[in-house]
């Protein structure tokens, strides 16, 4: 028999991880089955050589939320096991589907496009950065199903919108398109190609310095947690003098004043 299709298709090439949820006759609807090679791809991506990490999906959609044909079954299983037996560190599977990405030590670029709707929208607020087509439509769903989010979506959409547009957003599961979203901050920029724009943007982070990239990422981590200001001023201070002296900031150092690209081990 043909071996069933992935549900996650991974791709490494020059540093960047192309990562594409891959139903797209389902709208790239979430099932166990594409949470599991989600979580596959994560780990081999963080055994990589990858600098940074592209999501998208493929077909008409980059992710229409929670496959409803789950429903039924999980009404059957017992939900205690389901839902609050913790499986991956502080959280269940269904948690670490978008807290796996977003615990990546190098950046997340997601080009999002068509509906990006509950589970899909909590993947795609993982991303560092979340580059938005014209023709996106953005919704934190659960509420249409009498649920709350609860892939991660509470640790994640916190840090980017502010307490009454996540309240809005999660009490009514209404619809934004990409011009709302970006003045709420759920997406960073809109393009006309989004996945060509995410492309781009990776494509220069991968040529940074990649020592430099993964300091940047946990030193941004530091600054938005509550941590206090001396605390902040001295991480600053530590991954700055990890850095200095590499043979990463050297070559970077060298290829400014050579007028050359970068090349980096």
């Amino acid at each position: 028999m043909p071996a069933t299709p992935k549900t996650v298709t991974l791709e490494i090439k020059d540093h960047i991880a192309h990562l594409t949820l891959n139903r797209p006759d389902k709208l790239n609807a979430v099932s166990e089955a594409l949470v599991t090679d989600l979580l596959s791809a994560v780990t081999e991506i963080a055994g990589s050589d990858a600098r940074v990490v592209l999501l998208s999906g493929a077909g008409k959609a980059f992710c229409a939320g929670l496959d409803t044909s789950n429903f039924q079954r999980f009404m059957s299983e017992d939900l205690d096991d389901l839902v609050m037996r913790r499986t991956h560190g502080d959280g269940n599977t269904f948690q670490a589907f978008s807290l796996a990405l977003y615990d990546l030590p190098i950046p997340v670029i997601a080009a999002l496009h068509g509906p990006c709707f509950g589970a899909g929208l909590q993947l795609a607020i993982a991303a560092d950065i979340r580059i938005a087509s014209f023709d996106a439509q953005l919704s934190v769903m659960e509420m249409k199903w009498g649920l709350v989010p609860d892939m991660g979506g509470m640790v994640l959409f916190p840090r980017v919108l502010r307490s009454d547009v996540l309240r809005l957003l999660t009490y009514t599961h209404e619809v934004v398109l990409a011009d709302r979203a970006l003045a709420y901050g759920l997406v960073t920029d809109i393009a006309e190609d989004a996945h060509a724009r995410a492309l781009e943007i990776a494509t220069m982070i991968a040529g940074k310095s990649p020592s430099a990239i993964q300091a940047a990422k946990r030193l941004i981590d530091v600054a938005e947690s509550p941590n206090p200001r001396a605390h902040i001023l001295m991480e600053e201070s530590r991954e700055q003098r990890a850095l200095i002296g590499t043979k990463d900031q050297m070559e970077s150092v060298m290829a400014q004043m050579q007028k050359r690209a970068a090349k980096y081990e």
